[in-house]
């Protein structure tokens, strides 16, 4: 299995993620903001992964230091996880429909790190008080979360808003979109067993 553990600790966060890309969806997860909590709920159930998370973070400033080390260490999880790419399709892209909200996510694990992603929420925060740990989200940290993500994981990374109004429903149908993404981009092809999918030889 591709199971990886990672820590990281500065003066403003203490993170430690365990991921496993070859799990069942089960998750545990505490970032100290329950929106972020349920939404890498999401990711994670829809990505058949499996993943434990914890973040004591400087919340009494703002979630922006969370969110972002979380997207640095989750994105070493994957990067190291992925190992040498061999025999992996690399290459996917999803399509998420979540009611009014209509998202694409394509990647590309090319080892050359790379966000497209262009939004504007009409929302400056959105929260879930159904998650047990509550706490608001800034929705403009959610770039952050994505670049951390894309550059620490090697991941060319490009994310569409086709439609959407409620802001909730937009930021949940990019992480089901990214989660399927993923899912597809790390998993096996049966014909390219043993072959590294690129004519440079690395990836």
């Amino acid at each position: 299995m591709r199971e990886v553990s990672k820590t990281r600790t500065t003066k403003e966060t203490d993170i430690s993620i365990r991921l496993n890309l070859d799990g069942k969806g089960n998750a545990n997860i505490n970032s100290g903001i329950g929106f972020f909590d349920h939404m890498l709920n999401s990711f994670t159930k829809h990505g058949n992964f499996d993943m434990d998370l914890t973040c004591k973070g400087d919340l009494e400033v703002d979630n922006h230091h969370s969110v972002e080390d979380i997207g640095i260490v989750l994105g070493e999880c994957i990067k190291e996880a992925i190992g040498d790419k061999v025999g992996i399709k690399r290459y996917a892209s999803f399509t998420i429909p979540m009611d009014d909200a209509l998202v694409l996510c394509a990647i590309d694990l090319s080892g050359r790190p790379y966000l497209n992603f262009n939004f504007d929420f009409k929302e400056e925060r959105v929260s879930d008080f159904d998650v047990k740990y509550v706490g608001e989200f800034e929705t403009e940290t959610l770039r952050e979360f994505l670049y951390a993500l894309s550059y620490s994981a090697g991941m060319n990374l490009h994310i569409k808003v086709f439609d959407g109004v409620n802001t909730h429903h937009i930021i949940e149908a990019i992480f089901k979109a990214m989660a399927n993404a993923l899912k597809e981009a790390v998993s096996y092809d049966a014909s390219r067993d043993g072959v590294l999918l690129s004519t440079k030889g690395a990836l």
